[in-house]
């Protein structure tokens, strides 16, 4: 059974969309782009900020009411009602590790049928605190039993195809996904080990 890594923010979830949404545009009526206009993730450049503003806002939202009880990505969460149980599940996300028990809640809240291991690769962390990962692809080699990742981060799909995983680019405005997500999903089920 082949194991499937899924990235939390973006993919699992619409934190971005989210946090563009009810925070950015409410904090910045001016603001003269639209959500499909965001370039890059993070999205700085393209909302004319520093990087550290727009981190420091999205882990202020992080812990909004809003982001906690966010709503599971509908698509996703009905391909694993139907195909799931066709496959092995990890959630894997990189953020500070301070909102790690609250994505690994959200996580099991909406995905538990399925997703029973959560990963963190912690960002902007303390001097005093460990660093056993610095990138997805670094938990991932340490991790040793993903097949397929499915992310929005160009670059963490990278590192997964260095590991020889098969990778699925999830579309986001920031990417270059060719993908829409039917076609995504349904290339995951094309994946699965006839049983």
């Amino acid at each position: 059974m082949l194991t499937i890594v899924w990235d939390v923010d973006d993919v699992l979830n619409d934190l971005m969309f989210q946090w563009f949404t009810y925070c950015w545009r409410q904090q910045t009526p001016a603001c003269g782009i639209t959500y499909s206009e965001l370039s890059g993730n993070p999205p700085h450049k393209a909302l004319g900020i520093k990087r550290e503003a727009y981190l420091n806002s999205l882990d202020a939202f992080r812990k909004t009411e809003r982001a906690l009880n966010m709503q599971p990505n509908a698509d996703v969460l009905a391909w694993l009602r139907e195909h799931g149980a066709r496959f092995r599940h990890v959630a894997l996300t990189a953020r500070p590790l301070e909102s790690a028990p609250d994505v690994a809640h959200w996580v099991m809240r909406h995905f538990d049928s399925w997703i029973r291991c959560v990963g963190v690769v912690p960002t902007r962390v303390d001097e005093n605190v460990p660093v056993y990962d610095r990138s997805k692809g670094e938990y991932l080699k340490w991790l040793r039993c993903g097949d397929i990742m499915v992310d929005d981060s160009t670059e963490n799909i990278t590192q997964a195809q260095s590991l020889g995983m098969k990778t699925l680019l999830y579309p986001q405005p920031w990417n270059s996904s060719s993908l829409s997500v039917p076609s995504l999903l349904k290339e995951l089920s094309d994946l699965a080990v006839p049983s």
